[in-house]
């Protein structure tokens, strides 16, 4: 149901994808994140409009190695 995304077991995983791929994942996410508030509730909007902003740093970063703090 989400090929790329059920490939991604570590933030590494990330690095390995072009840049087209990622376009994919963030999709892939996108839908997972819309099916799962569409089942059991929540907030969508927030975590729709952190996709490409997450990845963009999983794959710039070593994440877990460097460290990154959220803050609302």
């Amino acid at each position: 149901m989400y090929p790329l995304l059920e490939k991604i077991k570590k933030p590494s995983d990330l690095k390995r994808l072009n840049l087209l791929d990622l376009e994919k994942l963030a999709q892939e996410i996108r839908e997972f994140l819309i099916e799962v508030v569409s089942e059991n509730g929540g907030h969508l909007a927030p975590s729709l409009g952190t996709v490409e902003l997450t990845l963009a740093l999983h794959s710039v970063f070593s994440l877990p190695q460097d460290k990154l703090i959220w803050d609302v």
